[in-house]
């Protein structure tokens, strides 16, 4: 036995299943299951530059005969949705699994979406672990339901399930032999003609999933007091059962398609039918649907995580005494020598319009920074800021810039940056480059020279790249220097055509060649090296700044604000 995170235990699975290849892209909180699985060396395990990419690698190898995964969050599969909806159709040869991992309450999200709609719409099962028994367990499942039934198989998870843990038994690895491909143009091949007669391949495994659904044993009644009758799926069945330990639960396995006949007979068997599901009452519609009554979602909110207390109190009337405590508010900033920050005080400094992205550098829109105006979706930024520049006169369209990481550009940024050459913008676009995908844990990508595995790789150049979209003015800039960034960017955005200024540093926690910490000495105490929100720096009640040594990468930012020259060292 042994303690795993569900991410963990879905790598385990996958890994005992005889996966041959996972590809994915890093997102919160689905990164580790990728993780884990590069740490074993049967398998192939890839980072791509975005889920789109991960999911046509993935699709590449079933087709091949190899048992493959693709990972990714929610908001993934908004970008990898154009193959998912078309090999729904195709169907695998090896077997497929979507590893998703949706976000109620976001924790790290820009939306709380549902997944389960997306099973429902592309006519994929979908499978639903409550702990890291089950996710290691559900994980070879669905390879296994993939093959049979000749379907990709999504495995959802949310955020509790992916970081939480619970006891998994191990098993040896089972090899899967890689099965022979034979050309088939009708299968998999899309093309009108051979889409047309596969979308009724698609209705007939629907069919048929919905009539063995209901003989499943990962759906199962768990008989209680009759009074109330709950049905739930995923991490909400822990909370259930803590919460009313002796209710009637039919707990779900699958989740799409549905048990309804199993589930009908359950409802016949208790009083009240209750559904119990996080974020969207999808469960519950597809009952009422079916004729089945229920309650869900007139007690619980599609908003935000559902919890025991909840749980306790929408069905018990058990209210939790509120407990106050009067405890510092500590908003997410970004970290002490964040290479960022800099370029953010520029911005605000200027009064430009910034169009952001997704990744650390979206902390730049919080106080007392407050630079980033707006924040939509992984590369947005470009197109955004375009829009902007195409929708207002001249000098207002001047003071617009689009601000994004170079994980992100790479992601789905070049495309944005070839449309505003394409249409003659003067854009300027800004690459915030700390050489890792910070956010979801400094993972490497094309532009890094390392593969997830840890081996050397081709490094993408960002200039190159630019120069390539059809960028005539491209600035290379020290992120610390905000003369250099501030000049840079003062020169770009009076530029008549698509400008880029590239601010470079490592991204602060993966240095270790910090210079020695900066310290204060004669503070008048204007605060102009607050204005930067640096954590390592201290305001004190008597209103003087003191640097907290234990945070302070020396950087040296803050000294460029001091005009008294208070702030000292940072020199080995």
């Amino acid at each position: 036995m042994k303690l795993m995170l569900g991410n963990e235990a879905i790598a385990r699975g996958a890994y005992e299943a005889g996966v041959k290849l996972v590809a994915a892209y890093p997102g919160t909180p689905s990164t580790e299951v990728t993780e884990t699985v590069a740490k074993y060396d049967e398998v192939y395990a890839e980072w791509a530059p975005n889920e789109k990419v991960a999911f046509e690698v993935a699709v590449g190898a079933s087709y091949a005969g190899a048992r493959a995964m693709v990972c990714m969050k929610h908001v993934g599969v908004n970008v990898a949705a154009d193959p998912m909806f078309t090999a729904a159709y195709t169907g695998v040869n090896g077997g497929l699994v979507i590893l998703v991992a949706d976000d109620p309450g976001m924790h790290s999200s820009q939306n709380e979406q549902d997944s389960r709609y997306y099973a429902i719409s592309a006519h994929i099962p979908m499978l639903e672990p409550s702990d890291s028994a089950e996710a290691k367990a559900f994980t070879a499942l669905a390879f296994d339901i993939s093959e049979k039934y000749d379907t990709p198989v999504f495995l959802r998870t949310t955020t509790r399930l992916a970081h939480s843990q619970s006891f998994v038994e191990e098993a040896q690895r089972r090899e899967v032999a890689v099965k022979p491909y034979s050309k088939d143009i009708t299968k998999y091949t899309m093309m009108p003609s051979s889409a047309i007669g596969r979308h009724i391949k698609v209705e007939e495994r629907e069919n048929r999933l919905k009539n063995d659904v209901e003989s499943f044993d990962i759906n199962r009644v768990e008989k209680g007091d009759d009074s109330i009758g709950i049905v739930c799926s995923g991490v909400v069945y822990q909370y259930v059962k803590e919460a009313i330990p002796n209710a009637s639960v039919f707990k779900l396995g699958m989740v799409y398609p549905l048990p309804v006949e199993s589930i009908k007979k359950f409802a016949k068997s208790v009083k009240r039918l209750i559904v119990v599901e996080e974020l969207e009452p999808v469960i519950e519609n597809t009952l009422k649907a079916n004729g089945i009554e229920c309650e869900g979602k007139n007690l619980f909110s599609v908003q935000g995580e559902l919890s025991v207390a909840t749980i306790k109190e929408k069905l018990l009337g058990d209210k939790n005494e509120n407990v106050s405590f009067d405890l510092p508010v500590r908003p997410p900033v970004l970290c002490a020598g964040c290479p960022h920050r800099g370029v953010f005080y520029v911005l605000k400094k200027l009064g430009l319009t910034v169009s952001a992205d997704i990744g650390c550098y979206t902390l730049g829109a919080g106080a007392p920074l407050s630079a980033v105006d707006t924040v939509l979706c992984m590369g947005a930024s470009i197109g955004i800021a375009h829009g902007f520049k195409k929708a207002l006169r001249e000098e207002a369209a001047k003071k617009v810039v689009s601000v994004i990481g170079d994980s992100t550009f790479i992601h789905s940024g070049i495309t944005g940056l070839i449309d505003a050459v394409y249409n003659q913008s003067n854009l300027t676009l800004i690459i915030l480059d700390n050489s890792t995908t910070g956010m979801t844990g400094h993972q490497d990508h094309p532009a890094t020279g390392k593969t997830l595995k840890g081996e050397p790789a081709p490094i993408l150049n960002l200039v190159d790249v630019c120069r390539s979209c059809g960028a005539k003015s491209i600035n290379v800039v020290d992120a610390y220097n905000l003369k250099a960034v501030e000049d840079a960017v003062k020169a770009a955005v009076d530029e008549q055509a698509v400008s880029v200024v590239i601010c470079q540093r490592p991204c602060a926690p993966l240095n270790r060649n910090y210079p020695s910490p900066l310290y204060v000495e004669g503070c008048k105490k204007c605060g102009a090296c607050l204005k930067i929100g640096c954590p390592a720096i201290e305001k004190q009640k008597e209103g003087n700044v003191i640097i907290n040594p234990t945070q302070c990468v020396g950087c040296a930012v803050c000294s460029q604000l001091c005009k008294f020259g208070a702030i000292k060292g940072g020199k080995k």
